[in-house]
Formats: C-alpha cells, sequence, structure tokens
C-alpha cells in the first residue's frame, strides 16, 4: 500500500514537472514574440523620425536653396555726372529742388558714356531698361544726404533691373545656361561687355531689409511687413497675456465647480482646436461690420489673433497653475497670508515659466498666422512703413502670400528668403520658450 503510494505520488511529480517545463517553454517562446514585436515597434518609431527629419530637411534645402540669393542684388558701377544743369537744379541750397532733380537723365547719360556706340530711339530705351526704375530715388537719397556732391562727378553702384539680377543669377561660370527672360540679344551683349568691364556685381541687399512692398522685384522690401508684425504682435501679447493669465488664475482659484465652468471649460478646449479662418470671419464680422474699425491696421489685426490665442494661453497657463504643490498654498496660509496673496506671492511666481512658455509659443503661432490676417484686409499693397497701430499695413505672412501670387521670376527668390526670415522669428521665440521653460522651471 506504502509502495502504490510513493508510485502515485513520483508520478504526480514526474507529470507536474512535464507540465512546468512545456509551460516555460510555451512562456520562452510567446516572450520572445513580444521581444521582437517591441523591437519592431521601435524601428518603425525610429524610421518615422528619420523620415519626417528628411522631409524637414528637404523643405529648407529647397527654401534655402531658392531663397538665398535674394540676399544679393546685382548692381552697375557707373560714374555719374552731377551737373546743377544735368539735374535741372537752380538753386544747390534748396532741399525740394535737390529731391525733385532729374536724377534719371544723369544716370541714363552716364550709362551712354559707356556705349557711346548706342543710337536710335529703341536702342536708348532698351540700354536704359538695364537700369532700375528706383536708381534714381536711390541717388537722390544720397544727394539729399549730401548735398556737396552736387557738381561733382562720382562713382555709384545703380541698382539694376530684375531681369538683369536673375539671369545674372542663373548666369554658370562659363557665361551659357543662363535665364534670359524678356532680355534681347542686344541687350545680353550689352551686359557682357559690362562684365568684361568689371561694372556689373553682385552685392548685399539691403534694399530687401530697408523697403516696403514693391511691385517691381528689386525695389521690394519687407521692412513694412516686419514692422506690422511687430506692431499686430505688440496688441496680441498685451491682450492674450493680460486676459489669459487673469481668465487662468480665476478658473483655477475662484471659479466653483458647477455646470457653467464645466461649460466654459470644454468651449475653451473647443476653441484651442477651431481653425484660423474663422476668427477671421469673426473679426469681420464684429469687429468691421458691427464697430465699423479700420481695414488692415495692426490693431485689428492684433484682436484677431488674441482672440485666437487665447485658449492656447489659458489652458497652458492653467497646466502650470495646477502644477504649483499644495504644501506651497499651505504653508502660505499657515503663516497667516491671505488668498490673493497666496496667489500673487506664491503660486503666481512659481507658474510663470509655465506661463511664459505658453505665452511664447502662442505668439509663434500668431506670428504665422494668415488666413485670419487675410479676412480682415490685411492683403492690402503697403508700400509706406506704418508708424502706428492704425496705419495701414501688411504682415509677413501676407507679404508671403502676395510674393507668391506674382508672376515675376524674381519674386521666387524674395518669396524664399521671406519664408526663411520668418522660420527665423519662429525658431527664435520657439528657442526662447525652451530655454526660458528650462532656466525658470523647478523640480519638486
Amino acid at each position: 500500500m506504502n509502495n502504490l503510494k510513493i508510485i502515485k505520488e513520483g508520478f504526480y511529480v514526474i507529470a507536474s514537472s512535464a507540465d512546468k517545463k512545456s509551460t516555460l517553454e510555451l512562456v520562452n517562446k510567446t516572450l520572445a514574440k513580444r521581444y521582437r514585436a517591441e523591437r519592431r515597434f521601435k524601428f518603425y518609431g525610429a524610421l518615422s523620425i528619420c523620415f519626417a527629419l528628411l522631409c524637414l530637411a528637404v523643405l529648407f534645402t529647397d527654401i534655402v536653396g531658392k531663397g538665398h540669393s535674394a540676399f544679393f542684388q546685382t548692381y552697375i558701377k557707373l560714374d555719374v555726372n552731377l551737373d546743377p544743369a544735368l539735374l535741372e537744379i537752380s538753386d544747390i541750397n534748396d532741399s525740394q529742388q535737390i529731391k525733385r532733380g532729374n536724377y534719371q537723365k544723369a544716370l541714363r547719360e552716364s550709362l551712354r558714356l559707356v556705349f557711346p556706340e548706342v543710337k536710335g530711339r529703341s536702342d536708348k530705351r532698351k540700354l536704359n531698361a538695364l537700369i532700375s526704375t528706383g536708381a534714381s530715388y536711390q541717388l537722390a537719397d544720397d544727394v539729399l544726404d549730401n548735398p556737396a556732391l552736387i557738381g561733382q562727378i562720382i562713382a555709384v553702384d545703380v541698382l539694376a533691373d530684375d531681369d538683369i539680377d536673375t539671369w545674372l543669377k542663373s548666369r554658370s561660370i562659363d557665361g551659357q545656361e543662363a535665364f534670359t527672360g524678356r532680355l534681347t540679344s542686344k541687350q545680353l551683349e550689352w551686359l557682357e561687355k559690362l562684365i568684361d568691364a568689371d561694372r556689373l556685381e553682385k552685392n548685399f541687399n539691403t534694399v530687401f531689409f530697408t523697403n516696403g512692398d514693391s511691385r517691381e522685384p528689386e525695389l521690394a522690401g519687407i521692412r513694412s511687413a516686419i514692422t506690422g508684425s511687430l506692431f499686430t504682435l505688440f496688441v496680441t501679447l498685451l491682450l492674450s497675456f493680460t486676459v489669459g493669465i487673469s481668465s487662468a488664475i480665476y478658473l483655477e482659484e475662484y471659479a466653483p465647480k458647477n455646470r457653467i465652468t464645466d461649460f466654459i471649460e470644454v468651449n475653451i478646449n473647443n476653441l484651442a482646436a477651431v481653425p484660423s479662418i474663422i476668427f477671421g470671419l469673426l473679426g469681420l464680422a464684429i469687429f468691421i461690420g458691427i464697430f465699423g474699425m479700420t481695414r488692415s491696421i495692426p490693431l485689428l489685426g492684433g484682436i484677431v489673433l488674441s482672440l485666437m490665442t487665447l485658449p492656447t494661453i489659458i489652458i497652458s497657463s492653467r497646466a502650470a497653475i495646477k502644477s504649483v504643490p499644495p504644501s506651497i498654498r499651505e504653508a502660505a496660509y499657515g503663516m497667516g497670508a491671505s488668498k490673493m496673496q497666496v496667489i500673487l506671492h506664491h503660486v503666481l511666481p512659481l507658474a510663470m515659466p509655465g506661463m511664459l512658455t505658453g505665452t511664447i509659443i502662442g505668439m509663434a503661432q500668431a506670428l504665422g498666422e494668415t488666413a485670419p490676417l487675410l479676412m480682415i484686409g490685411m492683403v492690402a499693397f503697403v508700400v509706406d512703413v506704418p508708424g502706428s497701430l492704425t496705419d495701414p499695413s501688411t504682415a509677413l505672412p501676407v507679404q508671403i502670400f502676395l510674393w507668391a501670387d506674382s508672376p515675376e521670376r524674381a519674386f521666387i527668390e524674395r518669396t524664399s528668403a521671406a519664408i526663411m526670415v520668418l522660420l527665423a522669428f519662429l525658431i527664435t521665440m520657439n528657442t526662447l520658450a525652451v530655454w526660458l521653460r528650462k532656466r525658470l522651471e523647478r523640480r519638486w
């Protein structure tokens, strides 16, 4: 009987050992399968990141490749005779006469001295077309700054026409495969002579940063667009930061938890996902349609963009307030501080890094927006640089939109160059947000 019991127990031990072994083998097989699946998942994630970086590199390469040449402009070296009789100036001490002088005639005469063989009205017109229509205004500004130049023969780098600029930038080293566009064979022959005489060169394009918009590509600049964007962002920051921070403090510290506040919170979260053009329609219908505000001014653009950025700032500010440990509040209350003192002296300073980060991200979003500004009329052609919040203005994204729709080939490089400037602003603002978060945040 005892032997039979021992045999049964031994059988059970052998059976249980066999079951454990089979279970272990099954676990090892499934574990290896899970490890392979995890490695595949990590590989797909790394592959996705590499693909995204590749697309980003291709995008940046295309933009920089098309836009870097816009930072240089073609100029023609001429010896200009500033004879008062030629300029039609009778009184060299009269600033108004100096300003209205016939500088275009002086430039044409200096160009004909380089090509004395050019005869006939048609050929002279083609020869004069090598010079930009805005070159005379630049020469007038130089003379206004220094009236002592009148009566002298001075060497001047004259701004060339956009067709000349495009041709020279597309011209290879051996002089072949250049984009001729509207240039005639005679004009190409004259340009080759200017190159041989070392009178055609490329200098840094200061016009791109000092001029406003223009229908002539060689005279078009981004100064008015940048100034309009700065004015617009100033209004946006002033409104969205103050209202957003105040709203976040109220909702997080004072508002009772009921259906009304729940309804407000849901709508704030929903507004953060509303397309930006809806805010433009809102500005068009209310601020222009009802209140009668002037179109295409930074004040109106700032109000519309502040409505768009408010949800982002409120959400990030509330998250920053929630991240402050309750022990800070309890310690302040224990020292006898009032609720307002706790918020202003303890909670708000500790939450400010997160609030500033959300604000900067919202400002970067506002800087790159185009659709709301198009709806309120900031797509207007503005040449003058705005001097106040109520002057007609445009913004840098809208300027890019306008240039991208222009038929002239020279506007292609200026569009890409303006995109480079806009990206530089956006990268700077996002870098500032990251630096502020790392510099000011506290680990609890």
